[in-house]
């Protein structure tokens, strides 16, 4: 009988590098991870925390967005997932597991960088379920490159639309139809903290999203809506191989204490904690899922 996870050493219990993955021109597929992404499919356990709650999570096809759209569901959440048209197999998938939740799931597919996007996406969360109690910022632009003169001015402004600008314009558009009691939890990372030089645009839009998060707490719990973030470090995406060098997709994770990366299943229930009355005492707070290098 193999032993449970509680007594199994944490190192081992997914996937180590060297991975046979290689780099892919992005966005980023499902299919180009090898070994596949652990999204919770088969394990994760809802409680009904979120039972009867309505949630919009950009980049929900994949990732941490998709698992934290399956634990929302199994916590009895219907949620409104966003994801790139080319991304509309895994947004697919995603959607097959929230319905098997016995929730409902509504795919829209779009461009962030894009203001009028992001109103209609709070719009459609209004006109299919009424209310929008939980906003996930979640979607994210990640291209490698070398040296400053190797990024294009245009690359630079589509990441910071991408990551920064489309959250300021869905909170913008949100807030206005959020409830007290309400909640809005961005997605960080470790690169606002200790950046890497090859992410030089990704992990300038990270910090900001730090920053973004304290400042905007602040203005939202005067309505009663709290606002938090989690910053993962490594965690197996499909932003993996479609935005770092091949050497570094095949050894990714392998400096972390737990010699791996994160799976999304590992991620998500910082999410369902931030979203759920169990943080109602939790506003404008960073969660840190680094593999040990914390450096919060």
């Amino acid at each position: 009988m193999k032993p449970s996870p509680r007594k199994e050493d944490p190192k081992d219990i997914h996937p180590k590098p060297n991975f046979p993955t290689s780099k892919v021109e992005g966005p980023g597929h499902e299919n180009d991870l090898n070994p596949r992404a652990d999204h919770g499919e088969e394990s994760y356990k809802g409680y009904g925390r979120l039972k009867d709650c309505a949630a919009i999570i950009t980049g929900g096809d994949s990732g941490i967005g998709k698992a934290t759209a399956i634990a929302f569901a199994r916590e009895g959440c219907n949620v409104l997932i966003s994801y790139l048209p080319e991304e509309e197999d895994d947004a697919k998938d995603t959607e097959k597991w929230v319905t098997k939740a016995g929730c409902k799931c509504v795919r829209m597919p779009g461009d962030l960088k894009e203001e009028d996007y992001c109103k209609k996406m709070v719009d459609k969360c209004m006109s299919e379920f009424g209310k929008l109690d939980i906003l996930v910022n979640n979607a994210a632009m990640q291209v490698d490159r070398e040296e400053i003169k190797d990024v294009p001015s245009q690359e630079f402004e589509d990441t910071f639309k991408t990551n920064v600008f489309s959250m300021f314009w869905t909170c913008k558009y949100a807030m206005g139809k959020m409830e007290k009691g309400s909640c809005i939890i961005n997605t960080a990372s470790i690169q606002a903290f200790q950046p890497s030089p090859i992410l030089l645009a990704y992990a300038a839009t990270k910090a900001a999203i730090v920053n973004f998060t304290k400042s905007l707490a602040k203005q939202a719990m005067q309505k009663g809506i709290r606002v938090n973030c989690v910053a993962p470090g490594p965690v197996w995406t499909p932003l993996i191989p479609s935005g770092l060098p091949e050497e570094n997709v095949k050894s990714f994770g392998k400096k972390s204490e737990f010699e791996r990366p994160a799976q999304p299943v590992e991620i998500s229930p910082l999410f369902v904690f931030l979203a759920s009355k169990d943080a109602s005492y939790v506003t404008g707070e960073v969660y840190g899922a680094t593999g040990g290098s914390t450096p919060l």
